[in-house]
């Protein structure tokens, strides 16, 4: 009777080769079939907070949130809360979960802020999505932001092209035509930089090229990183500033990071 013969040793370690040349070229469509439905999942639940948004405005008779019209008790995490009712997964992009113990911002890391509460008190919110504070319904100005840019209300004309909430490195923000591309992707704005440079809380290469928005007409779709300053932002945006095709901007003056993304 003929004995069973086993692997030799150079037998066994070619097939560890094979399967790590396999798990080589696997690896890397892995990971962007999991980035995919990662945005995926982003966009779900920016749909989720359009509607959110829709019944905010519709019980207060169209407007949105004062915001800082009043104090931080009125921003959206608070304003919204009804709503979303402390699904706090709901307040960050999948690709944006971790916090970091150092509090640092990043384009992969969720956001911390502590905000009075509108009964009293204090709570820490984690966020990696961040509002179009030029939606805030403002009374008033505040600093060089003239009351009359503010959009206030859901029910305007072009709502497709006015941004909402999106995916962002600070819970808000106020871009501009004129605020400069940051010269490298980790040069992120970050925390309260004033009424410039805000452009770059939402100028993150989350979504390999892309960030997910919501719009004011509810919809929700990826926006490219340099179409961004082509939106309308707020009333009296010039969408055809500085930093877009018709405003002159060419693709070698945009940063090298941006250079190999889509020109608007």
């Amino acid at each position: 009777m003929r004995s069973r013969r086993g692997f030799t040793l150079i037998e066994l370690l070619v097939v560890i080769a094979i399967i790590a040349l396999l798990m080589a070229i696997l690896m890397p469509a892995l990971q962007r079939v999991k980035k995919q439905a990662q945005s995926v999942a982003c966009r779900s639940r920016l749909k989720s907070w359009g509607l959110m948004f829709k019944f905010y405005t519709d019980d207060y008779d169209g407007s949105f949130n004062p915001g800082w019209n009043v104090n931080e008790t009125t921003l959206w995490m608070n304003s919204l809360r009804p709503y979303y009712k402390d699904e706090w997964d709901l307040l960050k992009c999948p690709t944006a979960t971790r916090v970091d113990e150092g509090g640092l911002e990043g384009t992969f890391m969720a956001m911390t802020r502590e905000c009075d509460l509108p009964g009293g008190g204090m709570y820490v919110y984690e966020f990696s999505y961040g509002i179009n504070n030029w939606t805030n319904a403002m009374e008033q100005a505040r600093g060089a932001r003239l009351e009359h840019e503010f959009w206030k209300r859901a029910d305007v004309k072009g709502a497709y092209r006015i941004p909402v909430f999106a995916d962002s490195t600070w819970h808000d923000g106020w871009p501009r035509a004129t605020d400069e591309p940051i010269q490298l992707p980790w040069d992120f704005g970050v925390g309260n930089t004033g009424t410039t440079g805000e452009m770059n809380h939402h100028c993150i290469d989350r979504h390999n090229g892309w960030v997910n928005f919501l719009f004011m007409d509810w919809s929700v779709r990826p926006v490219g990183l340099k179409e961004l300053w082509t939106l309308e932002w707020h009333r009296g945006y010039d969408e055809n500033g500085p930093y877009t095709k018709a405003g002159g901007m060419i693709p070698s003056d945009w940063p090298a990071w941006l250079r190999k993304y889509k020109d608007y």
